[in-house]
């Protein structure tokens, strides 16, 4: 691996490549942080693409996207003297140290457990009026309620044991199949709600995290589904005019190889 004196001329010569693209580019000189906020989401996503993909290689490439856009924004800053690299490196360290009194001061702690509530006690008294401001509001809605788990169970507010938390699962999904047979569409879909949320609580006490749950399962499907729709272009025979038995032939076939 390279060495801090080398790890610092590799951020140097970014910084320097940035102040030209930006001086002499002409699409570089046209973005602001708002035409930038799209692109750094997607880059985000990307990035995590690649880490459920387990593909090294492109998260090292993703990362460069991403620490690009963190000097972009912070270069834009510097052109409004409100604040520049140096200053966005600075706030998070002192943040660290700070919420770190463990590392940095004479407080103790026995496990992450405390460490997390900690951090949001912390957080509290530095004057955020509830835990949950620091919950994104544009996350996406799964994201959101695992965030918004976390950090209330991090003073506190808690199941005691996963069985208590399957036990609300269960009550949740008897609430949805009442709803469904009473017909009431508003219900069923509040419903339906509960019952994502309890089971991303429970998620939770299994240490599972739920985006990447469902995004595994999302690309296990995908590909299944392109295996099967090349089995019936070899056929020549477009799925829609495939019995759902033919096409579940290829599907088991592809649940034994992908």
């Amino acid at each position: 691996m390279n060495s801090r004196d080398a790890q610092l001329k590799a951020f140097d010569r970014l910084l320097t490549i940035m102040d030209e693209l930006r001086a002499q580019c002409p699409w570089d000189k046209k973005q602001t942080m708002e035409t930038l906020r799209h692109l750094t989401i997607e880059e985000t996503y990307e990035l995590g693409d690649a880490i459920l993909d387990n593909n090294l290689e492109e998260v090292k490439k993703e990362l460069g996207d991403v620490l690009l856009h963190i000097v972009f924004y912070s270069k834009i800053g510097s052109e409004t003297n409100d604040f520049d690299i140096a200053d966005v490196c600075n706030s998070i360290c002192d943040k660290l140290i700070h919420r770190h009194p463990h590392i940095y001061s004479d407080v103790k702690v026995e496990n992450e457990e405390d460490v997390k509530r900690n951090w949001e006690n912390l957080k509290l008294k530095e004057g955020k009026k509830s835990v949950l401001e620091g919950v994104p509001k544009s996350l996406p809605a799964l994201v959101k309620a695992n965030r918004i788990q976390e950090k209330v169970a991090g003073v506190g507010f808690d199941w005691e044991a996963p069985n208590q938390v399957w036990e609300k699962v269960e009550e949740e999904l008897n609430e949805f199949k009442t709803e469904i047979a009473n017909g009431n569409k508003d219900a069923m879909e509040s419903e339906f709600g509960d019952v994502l949320f309890s089971m991303i609580n429970y998620a939770r006490f299994l240490k599972i995290n739920p985006e990447n749950a469902l995004e595994r399962t999302n690309k296990k499907f995908s590909k299944r589904f392109q295996y099967l729709e090349e089995k019936a272009k070899q056929l020549n025979k477009p799925l829609k005019e495939m019995t759902l038995a033919e096409m579940d032939v290829f599907w088991e076939e592809a649940k034994t190889q992908l």
